[in-house]
């Protein structure tokens, strides 16, 4: 998810990889628009054995490291 100057949308995908260097992460992120998103809520993915999932949209975030 680092590395880009461009907003994508917030929620359009159900699955995310980011690194390391995404932590900590949390839904949204900085990477997507958030006037149409739900609060940002931080997910303790190193805790999951590299996985989380957003109590508010669902999208599942996956370590790749």
């Amino acid at each position: 998810m680092s590395g880009s100057s461009e907003k994508i949308q917030a929620n359009a995908s159900q699955r995310y990889e980011v690194t390391r260097a995404d932590l900590p992460v949390h839904c949204p992120t900085e990477a997507m628009t958030l006037w149409n998103s739900h609060p940002q809520v931080y997910l303790p993915i190193e805790e999951q054995g590299g996985e989380a999932k957003c109590p508010y949209c669902g999208a599942v975030y996956v370590l790749k490291d």
